[in-house]
């Protein structure tokens, strides 16, 4: 191939995909960097918190490594996923062949219809306020998407894959156990496979959210149900790019054989740390705590301020709107100092709305609240 075609090659994929959308951000950004006590970034949920020892020292009595990892995972790391499921989520009836170890959350979702195949005759369902790759995994394969979040809004079709995200990236919205049994039943009708994103799934404040593979959801059968967990917020692992997939054991052992093709194994040293931080539920729970008390500082200033918190049950972000553009809102913001995310990045419903993360340190977030209560920056 010649470089001029490589490069048409490049403009053609690029095309197919919709702008970064931290990219548009660099305006505001630096605006809220000259705030004289320094920027408060709530934008991106990436955490801020020390990774717990054990972890740590799991990672690092594994570093000796020298073989290439088992992409199955494992036996180990699959054994402490699905203890871990049932201890913490109330999973039952997974057998350990039924979990598989991703290199983050975001490359499963990113890839996951190329690795079911899926093409142009397919349909992908994506929430309407929806984290932005679930629109960019479906393009990627080359599929067609379609958002929606009700199953009126589908009509007569049958999609290849729903995506159900309970708590909500962007809004912290809880699906209740009738809405989650009805797209199960529906998607079963159909042969509808199911995705569920529950990466936030440890962090719920008011309102107690379920996994698709619980047994009162499911009733014991994981048959068409994935279920994504990643162990970045829980664990503060964003950088160790740990996460995995649990569910249906016949589309589990797809995947496999896909990713063993395509050298998708993560880490053995990762998987290490993994196994300690799904033994470890101290570590979550001190995590959730320092989330708790810094959303308990954030929203009541923000409801002081003018802002109406929406939805923002569970999970890592407050919804909020002044009932202006969003992007009018977050110039409000950077000109205290706070950056927050448009909340037109994940779907033209988010217009009006603003996320705000709760991933900065305390001193961070009190230095915001503070913000918040002054007229004036």
């Amino acid at each position: 191939m010649s470089a001029q075609q490589r490069g048409a090659a490049r403009n053609l994929r690029s095309a197919s995909l919709p702008v970064f959308p931290w990219d548009t951000l660099a305006d505001v950004t630096a605006l809220a960097r000259s705030h004289p006590d320094g920027i408060v970034d709530l934008s991106v949920g990436t955490p801020i918190d020390p990774v717990a020892p054990v972890i740590r020292q799991a990672l690092a009595d594994a570093s000796a490594s020298p073989g290439y990892p088992a992409t199955a995972g494992t036996p180990a790391l699959r054994e402490s996923a699905v203890a871990a499921l049932a201890r913490r989520y109330g999973v039952t009836a997974l057998p350990e062949s039924a979990v598989l170890p991703v290199i983050g959350t975001k490359e499963l979702i990113a890839w996951l219809p190329t690795l079911l195949g899926l093409g142009p005759q397919d349909t992908v369902v994506v929430p309407e306020l929806a984290y932005p790759t679930y629109d960019v995994g479906a393009r990627l394969a080359g599929a067609q998407v379609l958002r929606a979040d009700s199953l009126t809004q589908l009509g007569p079709q049958s999609p290849a894959l729903v995506y159900l995200n309970s708590p909500s990236n962007p809004t912290g919205k809880v699906l209740g156990v009738d809405h989650l049994r009805k797209v199960v039943g529906w998607a079963r009708e159909r042969g509808v496979l199911i995705a569920s994103d529950e990466c936030y799934l440890g962090l719920a404040w008011d309102a107690e959210p379920l996994s698709v593979l619980h047994p009162s959801v499911s009733e014991g059968d994981h048959t068409g149900l994935l279920a994504v967990h990643s162990l970045s917020k829980s664990s503060s692992l964003a950088g160790y790019r740990a996460g995995f997939v649990a569910g249906d054991p016949a589309v589990v052992a797809e995947l496999l054989a896909v990713r063993k093709h395509a050298g998708m194994m993560v880490p053995t040293p990762v998987q290490a740390a993994m196994v300690a931080a799904l033994d470890d539920d101290e570590h979550e729970r001190e995590q959730r705590a320092r989330y708790a008390r810094r959303r308990d500082a954030l929203l009541p200033a923000l409801r002081a301020a003018g802002f109406t918190v929406d939805d923002s049950e569970a999970g890592l972000y407050l919804w909020a709107t002044r009932g202006e553009p969003c992007r009018d809102t977050v110039a409000w913001l950077a000109q205290r100092g706070i950056l927050v995310a448009p909340g037109e990045f994940y779907g033209a419903r988010g217009s009006h709305h603003v996320r705000v993360a709760l991933t900065a340190s305390d001193e961070r977030i009190s230095a915001a609240a503070q913000r918040l209560s002054v007229q004036r920056p």
